[in-house]
């Protein structure tokens, strides 16, 4: 007879080296020791959006001729660290990454929803002066 925790880890050990679609390998490079799988490709366009950011806001302050930080910086700055939280939980179980990434978030969504308030309020500002 099999006891309970003898089964759980045999149950165990067949799900762990049964990847899911997303950590199969997708494309593998043996010569680099590189293999390729979906959470792979997500965390690299997480890292591409949230670098990319800088290159919008320079884009934006060459236009403005002073510092700008527009709100497509917040919205890169938040799809991006969501994409490396989701690769740093699921893709690669790493805390350090998770952590890492999270403040980055927390601060890209606290200043776009502060970017869209003072645009409404803004906008309120405005339609209100034209009234008077």
């Amino acid at each position: 007879m099999i006891d309970c925790l003898t089964f759980l880890a045999a149950a165990t050990d067949t799900v762990a080296a049964q990847p899911g679609f997303m950590d199969r390998p997708l494309v593998e490079f043996s010569s680099l020791g590189l293999t390729i799988t979906m959470w792979k490709i997500i965390g690299y366009f997480g890292v591409a959006v949230f670098g990319s950011r800088w290159l919008v806001q320079v884009f934006a302050t060459h236009r403005a001729k002073k510092v700008t930080m527009p709100r497509l910086f917040w919205y890169m700055s938040l799809t991006g660290s969501l994409c490396l939280i989701s690769y740093f939980i699921w893709g690669k179980n790493d805390s350090v990454g998770i952590l890492s990434n999270l403040f980055p978030a927390t601060i890209a969504f606290y200043n776009l929803i502060t970017d869209i308030r003072h645009a409404k309020s803004q906008q309120a500002a405005a339609e209100e002066s034209l009234e008077v």
